[in-house]
């Protein structure tokens, strides 16, 4: 296709920025159809099942890697780019908006993306070449745009900014009145708070790795100092000290140069925690320090806003992603306004942390080329189907499709989690003395029969490292870099004679009691292989005054038993044969995780630490047990 005329603008701003011509390549914009398996971490290839394994859930391999000839938006469309388009909201303040639209005459569906973090200079271009007006815009209160920031606990206009952009694209005259969202954690945030005021020009939104409610983030009660601490002095900071006037850094990228080279070991061990509200520019200074005062706060209440979206969402989250909940796809599902958000509203998760959808490795872990997806070309779809009405077969696919670690098998399932699976329970044993690993406890079907117990220290002064990424993002660490310690108890299974495939949120209902009024416990599954490698599978952790809900403070009786229940992050693994189940429990993992100071008092300004002993209860009267939901309908032994 040669070069088109340039279509006319008029755009209802003050001001507009260069506009700049590229020409673009054609390009397919299919994804490799890939097969086959390969991982460092001992798990042998199977092929991909095509056997149906029921009504709920079938074996799944992306349309893209499946079809190549499935209809998708392809071109060879030049791009025009407009930067800093000032648009106006309702108040008369201007967000500054960079669009990009074909360079081609006629009317295009719109793509709107709302976000803190500056908005995109470029990198749209095989949306455009798809025939799509893609528009990237600055929230209120950031980089180019006006207005007052306000950080998300405490939204004053995103909602309506987000509904106001939106009609103001379908209002100009290369827009065909069709407008989709997209965007992944604060930007997906700003996406379910729009979508809730239903802009009449709305058709669908690809809202990403959002929470659905605070425990989604920082557990009860808990607060995760590393990435909280950064993300604020090093994201949200940097454009906020540009506007106080205050001394740089004012880049992300300065900022993450000193925090990384010179500060991330003071800032990780502040105590008290609240201090860090006094380094913090305003209004960040005041909002941060509310929200870790009030943990209830309306914003993380995001399920109250199913029952008032009227657009289905199309959602990327993975197992190792730090603030996504699955919950959205059921809470859609059961609540939302209309049919169509209620049945095509889709789930896909893989082997992936936060922000990286669709990436084939994490940490030292290559989970193969099954587990790597053309999600920009499902995207496309997605659009093609809600804003262009191409059938495209993206109403008939399966509302949850997941990536089962050790299998290299993709399957879907009507919801999440998957329905129709065997609830298997396995207690926890010991002679008394479950670490360090070589003296492990056991885990087994059989209810416990002796009346016995576990101990450790648990010192505040040296809780259990985190592994993770220098960027604190999640990994699936090697947990074999910890066996040295002494304050981790294991539990393990024998060697598995047949493999074991489990999906859903590990549960784990824990006996314990501890010598302080207050108190941590963590639940870590992992996956042991035969050679040692200990895999983290995901976690779950409770903290003891919050064991009863996140809004009841209750403080423990020292040397009481209490239980626990303890409800880890969503998985779906294979378990392969000779491998063994291992369960880890113990009191810190920091700095994913604040540490609980063992007082009894506000650990957000208090800097007193005391040591707890605690004591891991499995017997006939405190029957602590492992839960896992396994799917016995397709197991494949080799």
């Amino acid at each position: 296709m040669g070069r088109m005329r340039e279509p006319r603008v008029v755009c209802v701003v003050t001001e507009v920025g260069p506009r700049v011509r590229s020409p673009l390549s054609a390009r397919a914009c299919l994804g490799r159809h890939t097969q086959g398996w390969s991982r460092d971490c001992g798990m042998r290839p199977l092929p991909i099942s095509s056997r149906a394994l029921g009504p709920q859930m079938h074996t799944y391999t992306s349309p893209l890697q499946r079809n190549p000839s499935m209809p998708t938006s392809t071109g060879a469309l030049g791009m025009i780019t407009e930067l800093n388009v000032r648009v106006k909201m309702r108040d008369g303040v201007h967000l500054s908006t960079n669009i990009f639209r074909p360079d081609a005459e006629g009317q295009f569906p719109a793509i709107v993306n709302r976000t803190p973090y500056g908005k995109a200079a470029g990198g749209f271009e095989r949306y455009v070449r798809a025939g799509y007006v893609v528009l990237s815009q600055d929230a209120r209160g950031r980089y180019e745009s006006g207005g007052e920031y306000t950080f998300y606990t405490e939204p004053t206009h995103d909602a309506e900014d987000g509904y106001d952009t939106v009609e103001w694209a379908a209002r100009q005259p290369w827009c065909d009145g069709n407008v989709g969202t997209w965007g992944t954690s604060y930007p997906g945030w700003m996406q379910w708070v729009l979508a809730a005021e239903r802009p009449p020009h709305l058709r669908c939104i690809n809202a990403c790795s959002i929470p659905l409610e605070k425990t989604d983030v920082d557990w009860w009660g808990a607060f995760k100092p590393a990435r909280r601490i950064k993300w604020w002095l090093t994201t949200i900071a940097p454009d906020l000290r540009r506007r106080a006037g205050w001394p740089p850094p004012h880049t992300p990228a300065e900022a993450r140069e000193i925090f990384d080279n010179l500060e991330s070991a003071a800032w990780m061990g502040l105590l008290p925690l609240m201090e860090i509200i006094k380094h913090l520019p305003p209004p960040l200074d005041e909002q941060a320090g509310r929200w870790l005062e009030d943990p209830s706060a309306e914003c993380w209440k995001l399920a109250e806003k199913h029952a008032e979206i009227e657009v289905p969402n199309l959602d990327f989250s993975g197992w190792y992603d730090h603030c996504a909940s699955m919950g959205h796809l059921r809470g859609m599902q059961e609540n939302a306004r209309t049919e169509i958000a209620r049945t095509q509203t889709k789930l896909v998760l893989g082997p992936w942390n936060h922000g990286g959808s669709g990436k084939r490795q994490i940490g030292d872990i290559d989970f193969g080329p099954q587990a790597e997806i053309d999600i920009d070309g499902m995207k496309i779809r997605w659009f093609d189907r809600w804003l262009k009405g191409i059938e495209n077969g993206v109403e008939d696919e399966p509302a949850c499709r997941y990536f089962v670690m050790g299998s290299a098998q993709w399957k879907s399932a009507d919801t999440w989690p998957p329905e129709g699976l065997s609830e298997r329970t396995l207690y926890l044993g010991s002679d008394g003395q479950a670490r360090p690993i070589e003296d492990a406890g056991t885990l087994a079907e059989g209810e416990p029969r002796a009346d016995t117990a576990d101990e450790y220290i648990y010192d505040p002064h040296d809780p259990v490292p985190t592994l993770w990424t220098t960027a604190f993002f999640t990994i699936p660490p090697d947990r074999r870099r910890l066996e040295y310690r002494r304050d981790i108890v294991y539990y393990c299974t024998e060697p598995v004679e047949e493999e074991i495939e489990i999906a859903g949120h590990p549960r784990v209902v824990l006996y314990a009691s501890s010598s302080a009024p207050d108190t941590d416990f963590f639940a870590r599954l992992v996956d042991e292989a035969p050679d040692g490698r200990a895999l983290e599978v995901c976690y779950g952790m409770v903290r003891a005054r919050h064991r009863n809900g996140y809004d009841v403070e209750e403080l423990l009786e020292p040397g009481r038993v209490y239980r626990f229940d303890i409800t880890m992050g969503a998985t779906a693994v294979r378990f392969r044969k000779g491998h063994r189940i291992r369960l880890e429990i113990t009191s810190s993992d920091f700095p994913n995780h604040d540490r609980n100071h063992n007082i009894g008092r506000n650990d957000l300004v208090d800097a007193e630490l005391a040591v707890a002993e605690q004591t891991i209860h499995h017997s006939p009267k405190y029957p602590s047990r492992l839960v896992l939901d396994v799917d016995e309908r397709e197991v494949q032994n080799s």
